[in-house]
């Protein structure tokens, strides 16, 4: 039996408060509404988000402004090379007045968690995230605490090109809903930006559109919308062919079909729509599984990245039939 699809009521709620909170972090990060739609998508859909690009371009500040439009607790972290995984996790310390140990909570143990610049740290303090991310909770001296929902990181990177970095391991960049790339600004956004923060900072001013209580259910709103048979289908397709792909040495994860179709209805989600479209998982292929992908020796040669590669599969595989986009649905 299937679960209910949301109610109208549900769906107007999730939209108005989304909304608001578009609004504020538009006012922060200007000129780019398609970047804040699809992070309000993985929020929705209770991912985690990686932003690469080049410094000052608005990685941080753009974690910063989700994190202020929601009343939550926010945990930020500087990634250095010097950093330890206890100083994600916490740390045991020992009361001599009551010869007990008492754990004192790290960072993770936020509602939404900003590592900044997460490739600067290494490999082994990378690692200390996997299990926060994938199982919401976090073992410390053999102890397991959980961590609150909604639970979401918004971690920011720099090109490996750059000095002192280190390459995300395959196994936490699968852990990433979406990759995105913020980009340079247009003229007239960088202008408008210059006008904003001549004399003010916008992201003082920005003020909560909800709290982590109600973007809690709005994630419960959004698991519930209808994928019908063949758009599950169509994912599959896009999965299977990257793992076909001759450009490719590693194909997507089954995790990444999963996070795929996931990521489809926070999109659907935010546009009112109680069922998910096959455009809806178009719009969102080429963040949800380029960062998945290793290409394969001769792609590397010829210049031909993972982003080019999803870009070509999704231009060739077909979409599902109209029938089987509105297959029929039940609601238990």
């Amino acid at each position: 039996m299937l679960q209910a699809v949301p109610t109208s009521s549900e769906l107007d709620d999730l939209v108005e408060t989304t909304t608001r909170m578009r609004a504020g972090i538009e006012k922060v990060v200007t000129g780019r509404p398609d970047l804040v739609r699809t992070t309000l998508a993985v929020l929705l859909a209770e991912g985690h988000l990686l932003l690469e690009d080049v410094p000052g371009v608005g990685k941080t500040t753009l974690a910063k402004a989700l994190a202020r439009s929601i009343d939550c607790q926010v945990g930020r972290i500087q990634f250095t090379p010097d950093l330890l995984p206890s100083d994600l996790t916490g740390v045991n310390i020992y009361r001599s007045q009551t010869h007990e140990f008492e754990f004192r909570p790290g960072p993770v143990f936020s509602h939404i968690v900003i590592g900044d610049e997460i490739n600067r740290a290494s490999p082994k303090t990378q690692s200390a995230l996997l299990e926060c991310m994938q199982e919401a909770q976090a073992t410390v001296d053999g102890h397991t605490y959980p961590l609150p929902r909604p639970f979401l990181v918004v971690a920011t990177q720099n090109p490996v090109e750059m000095e002192g970095t280190y390459p995300l391991p395959e196994a936490q960049r699968d852990r990433f809903m979406a990759r995105l790339t913020v980009g340079y600004p247009s003229v007239e956004s960088e202008l408008a930006m210059l006008d904003q923060q001549e004399t003010a900072d916008p992201l003082a001013d920005l003020r909560p559109a909800t709290d982590a209580a109600h973007v809690g259910r709005l994630i419960d709103t959004t698991r519930r919308l209808y994928a019908a048979p063949g758009v599950k289908r169509y994912v599959v397709d896009l999965v299977t062919a990257t793992r076909e792909d001759q450009g490719l040495r590693l194909g997507a994860s089954p995790r990444a079909a999963i996070q795929l179709l996931r990521a489809a209805k926070g999109v659907a989600a935010l546009a009112g729509r109680d069922h998910v479209l096959p455009d809806d998982v178009q719009e969102l292929a080429e963040s949800v599984l380029a960062h998945r992908l290793l290409p394969s020796t001769e792609s590397r040669l010829s210049g031909r990245g993972t982003d080019t590669i999803v870009r070509d599969i999704v231009a060739r595989i077909p979409l599902p039939t109209p029938t089987a986009v509105r297959a029929a649905r039940s609601a238990g």
